[in-house]
């Protein structure tokens, strides 16, 4: 699934690769938009899909353009990681990318701020096309860093909140929870003790677990990770010290982290079968749009039911509201074909018909406002949730950094320490975290 290559750790893991994309590609001159695209060419088109299903809806993607475009041919090359990416960018030459597809939204910031990826701006508005009005909100946002839109929404994934319908009626919780304070009760409620461990968990809250971040839980509140002058704003904001505060609080009431990591380690993983909300050993996942045909195809003995995430008990009216990320698409700076190449991004990303076939092909949620509305989108009633979220304007995403997701790492491991008990000042703890991260910012620029 899209989704699993999107994982937070393999995401910062490849930040570092764009280490050297960044070093090769600054200062490259804008000289590949001098070609005339509609003349017979060939160029070359670099995603990181792997899947058969996946792959298949890449090829029809592409036919489509091809169809539209019958001058412009199209050479993909799929299961591409940004690193392999990085490499050809650096090589050059006839085989290397002109269009690239990457799942890693953290690396937008590079990709803008190293000159790696050209500006869309321009070509956005000499098309007579407003991101603004286009693209939902948190998809508009990560695709730009510093006013330069190096990158584009291409599909996306939506946050939300599934749970076992017949463990709900069990427990005699007859709605799924729409705040924290509603979150932390039924989650309690649902929780069966069996000895040292449990037969039945209400929620995995440790940041280890499935999907269950730093960044996914504070989505809810709406933070500003950085203020208006770059700097940290961890230690300010109050939705951090909100956000760690209530994970804190799930862990010690659930058991407290050493039960929890213990029964944890002892659960299947994340994208097999025996993932521990299929089995019915978890109660309530927060996770990612994916996860419904996952949990389905496991053919688990209950209900799957799906709604939004909780949100802060003072942010009640904004409940439907969910965090947002997803696959990004760019022209590389090193094309000498970027008319064309430009002419490809604009039809994945903006037609509406493309973006609504590819979403259905892939089972992603859709990149733009149209498609999230289109009467052609084929999905399990219960998708529905997802697109309401990421087309919600409360929606939220993380920033761009100039050095990728390394901040998201570094706040990650605070969490880490304060769940663990290891930090016991949040206080202290976020100060020394926002600290961190504004020393690794400036080592980048």
């Amino acid at each position: 699934m899209p989704g699993m290559s999107r994982k937070t750790a393999a995401a910062l893991a490849a930040s570092a690769s764009i280490a050297l994309l960044a070093t090769a590609c600054t200062g490259q001159p804008d000289s590949g938009g001098g070609d005339d695209a509609s003349k017979e060419q060939t160029i070359n088109f670099w995603h990181a899909w792997s899947a058969p299903n996946e792959v298949e809806a890449v090829k029809s993607l592409v036919a489509g353009f091809e169809k539209a475009h019958p001058n412009i041919h199209v050479n993909i090359v799929g299961n591409m990681t940004d690193d392999k990416i990085n490499q050809a960018l650096r090589a050059g030459g006839d085989k290397a990318p002109d269009v690239v597809s990457s799942f890693t939204t953290n690396n937008v910031g590079k990709f803008c701020s190293s000159g790696a990826f050209v500006d869309l701006n321009p070509l956005f508005k000499k098309a007579h096309i407003d991101p603004e009005t286009t693209f939902p909100k948190a998809m508009n946002e990560y695709t730009q860093f510093d006013g330069n839109r190096c990158t584009v929404p291409l599909l996306g994934d939506a946050y939300g909140l599934y749970y076992n319908k017949d463990a709900f009626k069990k427990a005699g919780i007859a709605s799924p929870p729409k705040t924290w304070s509603e979150f932390e009760t039924d989650a309690k409620k649902l929780t069966i003790t069996k000895g040292d461990s449990y037969s039945q968990l209400g929620f995995m809250p440790d940041y280890h677990g499935w999907e269950s971040t730093t960044e996914h839980y504070f989505g809810q509140f709406s933070p500003t990770y950085f203020d208006s002058n770059g700097k940290s704003n961890i230690a300010k904001d109050p939705a951090f010290a909100a956000g760690f505060t209530l994970q804190k609080k799930l862990v010690d009431e659930l058991g407290g982290f050493k039960k929890l990591e213990t029964y944890r380690s002892e659960l299947g993983d994340e994208w097999g079968p025996k993932h521990p909300f299929h089995t019915g050993q978890v109660a309530m996942q927060l996770d990612g749009e994916w996860r419904l045909g996952m949990a389905e195809e496991a053919k688990p003995d209950f209900e799957i039911g799906v709604a939004p995430l909780p949100v802060p008990d003072d942010r009640a009216d904004q409940y439907g509201k969910g965090y947002i990320t997803g696959t990004i698409a760019g022209i590389a700076s090193t094309s000498h074909k970027q008319n064309a190449a430009w002419e490809l991004v604009k039809y994945m990303t903006t037609d509406t018909d493309a973006v609504v076939g590819f979403a259905n092909g892939i089972h992603n949620v859709p990149s733009t406002l149209a498609a999230l509305k289109s009467p052609k989108l084929k999905y399990d009633p219960r998708f529905k949730t997802f697109l309401d979220i990421a087309s919600n304007p409360n929606s939220t995403t993380t920033p761009a950094s100039i050095n990728g997701g390394t901040y998201l790492v570094t706040i990650q491991q605070f969490g880490y320490d304060y769940e663990s008990g290891k930090t016991k000042d949040l206080k202290a703890g976020l100060e020394a975290t926002a600290k961190q991260i504004d020393t690794d910012i400036a080592q980048a620029k």
